[in-house]
């Protein structure tokens, strides 16, 4: 299997004081009666309702809470500030570049309310108000199918840094299962100022940190291997503190599967006295799986960040060409404490623009994902653009540094990004071509090389393309040359053996695994690899059965919900002759891929060839049952019933094959002889 790094990037605020609020009034739109009418029950307790208390609540996020007259009353001149001044609800987007779902912008003429009311004396009024949001510590969506926890909770000293860390969550499910939401609950708000999570499907992270992954794993960004198919970062999975369950649409669950690890990233302030922190992830379950499945793309030029001290605007741009149709689902723009103004949009093959996102005024610790109201398409041979500008003068309030100094790209909060991240849906492959996300990561990863051409995970990632679309030379070639730089990187090792592998050279590829395996011993992919090129080959190397039997049995008794080793051991069982062990396995592979039809179709030949022929038949008819429009497997099952003397059931097997396939000779032979 050949592996992808992928691409990971976090919500990275961070806890410093923000700026001072720059006064921006709105003009006042209503009439003397207007203003003589507005009061807290009457006008102003439905617009905090509905804009503010999701945060300002008592134990939310805010620093004060707004549920109470008594308590709006106290805090009405800060109200009028940040209203005008637009600071609260915190909303980035300008209006009319783009059009997003949940626009917290408040209209002016609420603004001018709030100012009316605050003017007048903040008077509370006789008639009825409406009753108060009530914020409860219940999940939002109901009991949940599945609650992840942390291993141990988190300690955060009284001062000191942000803290950076990453938590292992094993899913420990039995069977492959598909997310239609979820809900992170992090800990105190005014400890968490963000998490994220990712998804690990070879808990790389875990065997990196096979001692103490339990306490978590300190770092701002980290690298997970992808998996063994094309199975990109596609959701924006992330927590902050006015967040609400992550509902995705009902076509775009997320799949997870038996093995996984859910990596919670969490970013961590200190408070002024010690802290703990103990995470919880809920997760909500649909038995219908994806459809559509979206992608990310990224634009950025980090390498292009040196921003000299008193530069008022500093400009980084990217562009990146789609080669395929797509769909715009949401946008993810970022930078640090000296973006200024950040601009991305897409031109169109005729010249057209469509404006994706613009925020004319950055503020790092007000930063979102933003969903679009409704998918914006793009056909093929648009160009994304992305236009930046930072301030790094003394006049930039939010500037980390005072005085400023040079500034480049890094990690640090006082260092600097910039990064726009789309979520998109190409259009639908047509059958029997490529997944068009593959252009789309191929199209991605040569633009980071046009940028670096020494970019190790685009280089890498370019190799994984190659070996998926049989440019088995060009892949070789690819890992070579990144072992030059790090020759010890088993990731690398292994997927060079697996091109190896691809272009017919098994012994060089075994040579390969071995040493991958040598490396690091834990690396269950080499090893996985391994096992299975040995079992492919056994009527050249019959020693090689030995080794594939040594190498699985490992691997299981570390990891035994790994489906693939459960069925690539009991193959080398049949191979050996060790049939009750070869239905031992195959048992565990049922119970692992419970709608998979293979394990049962497996399991069936196998009671049959042990004269089992009853529980041949029982297996077959769950076949049938999981693939209900496959002809050979129609057949076979007539050819159990016949064995077992039902003349009558086999008949309308074989008649029910013949008629989802008239070409199926062994259906018409068997009806024939029956």
């Amino acid at each position: 299997m050949t592996a992808r790094w992928l691409l990971l990037t976090v919500l990275c605020t961070t806890a410093l004081s923000t700026a001072a609020l720059a006064q921006q009034p709105v003009p006042t739109t209503l009439t003397p009666h207007e203003r003589d009418i507005i009061t807290w029950r009457a006008t102003i307790a439905p617009i905090v309702y509905k804009n503010c208390t999701a945060c300002h609540h008592n134990g939310g996020s805010a620093p004060f809470d707004l549920t109470t007259y008594a308590q709006a009353r106290r805090w009405a001149s800060q109200m009028l500030d940040v209203t005008q001044s637009r600071y609260m609800p915190p909303w980035l987007p300008a209006p009319g570049h783009g059009e997003f779902a949940g626009n917290r912008r408040l209209p002016d003429t609420d603004i001018a309310v709030i100012k009316s009311w605050v003017q007048a004396g903040t008077p509370e009024g006789t008639g009825r108000a409406p009753a108060a949001p009530v914020y409860n510590s219940a999940w939002q969506l109901g009991p949940p199918d599945l609650i992840l926890e942390m291993p141990a909770a988190l300690a955060v000293p009284a001062s000191g840094t942000d803290l950076y860390i990453n938590v292992i969550l094993p899913s420990n499910l039995t069977h492959q299962r598909w997310v239609r939401a979820m809900e992170i609950k992090p800990g105190d708000a005014q400890v968490v100022h963000h998490a994220n999570v990712i998804l690990d499907r070879t808990e790389s992270l875990r065997r990196q940190h096979p001692n103490d992954w339990q306490y978590g794993i300190p770092g701002m960004d980290i690298m997970v291997d992808s998996g063994d198919d094309f199975d990109p970062d596609s959701h924006f999975l992330f927590w902050k503190p006015d967040s609400t369950a992550l509902v995705e649409p009902p076509t775009m669950p997320w799949r997870l599967d038996p093995g996984d690890d859910l990596i919670l990233n969490l970013h961590l302030k200190p408070t002024g006295k010690p802290e703990t922190i103990s995470a919880r992830i809920a997760l909500y379950f649909t038995d219908k799986p994806a459809t559509e499945r979206p992608m990310l793309l990224q634009l950025e030029d980090d390498a292009a960040l040196d921003i000299p001290v008193g530069d008022p605007n500093f400009i980084v741009e990217d562009t990146l060409t789609l080669p395929v149709a797509v769909e715009v689902l949401g946008v993810y723009p970022h930078a640090h404490y000296l973006g200024k103004r950040l601009e991305g949009w897409a031109e169109l093959p005729t010249g057209e623009r469509r404006d994706l996102i613009l925020i004319p005024d950055w503020d790092i610790n007000r930063q979102s994902v933003y969903r679009l109201a409704k998918p914006l398409p793009l056909p093929a041979g648009t160009v994304l653009h992305m236009r930046y500008s930072y301030d790094n003068t003394a006049a930039n309030a939010h500037n980390p540094h005072t005085p400023p100094i040079r500034v480049k790209a890094g990690n640090r909060s006082e260092d600097e990004m910039a990064h726009l991240w789309l979520q998109v849906l190409p259009d639908a492959a047509k059958p029997g071509t490529p997944d068009p996300r593959l252009a789309l990561e191929r199209a991605w990863m040569e633009n980071r090389l046009r940028k670096s051409p020494g970019d190790s995970i685009a280089l890498y990632n370019m190799a994984a393309l190659d070996t998926a679309e049989g440019n088995n030379a060009q892949a070789e070639s690819i890992y070579r040359r990144l072992l030059a730089q790090r020759p010890t990187d088993v990731r690398t090792m292994t997927s060079l053996g697996a091109a190896m592998a691809a272009a017919g050279d098994w012994q060089s590829a075994q040579q390969q695994f071995r040493a991958a395996i040598a490396q690091d011993p834990t690396y269950t992919d080499a090893v996985f690899d391994l096992a299975a090129l040995d079992a492919q080959h056994v009527d050249t190397q019959p020693e090689a059965l030995t080794e594939a039997e040594r190498l699985l049995t490992g691997i299981i008794a570390s990891h035994p919900d790994d489906a693939q080793s459960q069925r690539l051991l009991a193959l080398v069982y049949a191979d050996e002759g060790e049939l009750p062990k070869t239905v031992e396995h195959l048992q565990a592979w049922q119970r692992l891929a419970l709608a998979d039809p293979e394990p049962h179709r497996a399991l069936a030949q196998v009671y049959a060839q042990m004269g089992r022929q009853t529980e041949a038949l029982r297996e077959q008819q769950t076949v049938v049952t999981l693939a209900p429009n496959s002809a050979s497997d129609w057949s076979d099952l007539g050819v159990l019933q016949a064995q077992l003397g039902d003349r009558a059931a086999a008949k309308q097997d074989f008649q029910r094959a013949i008629q989802l396939d008239p070409t199926l000779e062994a259906a018409k032979a068997n009806l024939s002889k029956l």
